[in-house]
């Protein structure tokens, strides 16, 4: 049985559109699967979407996760 407040998958928001909430490490780690750890070494070595500060907290703006990936799909196209 599914409660109300269940979480829906972040790839899956990301791909239907922007949600409407700031990603945490945790959604950055499951959109990119890569284990939690390299979400922060991509943070600590400037690499990866960029994140910022509340508090304590680290959060990913959406629109900076898709314009991040749409910057590697580029790069990535004029490599090959």
């Amino acid at each position: 049985m599914s409660t109300a407040r269940e979480q829906p998958d972040p790839r899956a928001t990301l791909r239907g559109g922007l949600p409407d909430r700031y990603l945490t490490p945790d959604d950055i780690a499951e959109i990119f699967e890569v284990p939690k750890e390299t979400v922060y070494q991509w943070r600590r070595k400037r690499t990866g979407p960029p994140g910022f500060r509340i508090g304590k907290y680290v959060r990913y703006d959406p629109a900076d996760v898709r314009a991040y990936v749409a910057q590697c799909k580029t790069a990535a196209r004029s490599a090959a």
